[in-house]
């Protein structure tokens, strides 16, 4: 397998990662089904060709997002990831507070954002 050549285009990926539930068994199943999406949302952009940056897939193996201060930490380092990003994929029908918070920041830097489903396909924003 050959590697592509650099600059490869880098795809903030922006999608649910704290579930809403607050039954503990049922909240553990949706983080579960979050972080499903998310793989498959860093699958779609690597397979188009480019690099997903998923920073609630990579921030949480070693920050608790329980803790506030570590999660507002972990947003900003997102912000800090998606500056250097060409575009935001929005994954999924909800819109969680984080991914309210980085949707109004790409918008703010005037970053492309593109929406798709829990599937995976891109969807027209409303």
């Amino acid at each position: 397998m050959k590697l592509p050549e650099e600059p490869m285009t880098k795809v903030f990926v922006c999608s649910p990662f704290r579930p809403i539930s607050k039954e503990p068994e049922r909240a553990e199943e949706e983080k579960q089904n979050n972080i499903k999406l998310a793989q498959s949302a860093c699958r779609l952009v690597t397979e188009l060709g480019m690099v997903p940056v998923a920073q609630h897939l990579f921030f949480p193996q070693f920050m608790d997002d329980d803790d506030e201060q570590m999660r507002n930490l972990g947003l900003f380092f997102g912000m800090v990831l998606m500056s250097k990003c060409s575009e935001v994929w929005v994954f999924g029908r909800k819109i969680t507070k984080g991914m309210s918070i980085e949707i109004e920041k790409a918008k703010q830097r005037s970053i492309p954002i593109r929406y798709f489903n829990e599937r995976c396909e891109e969807v027209q924003c409303k």
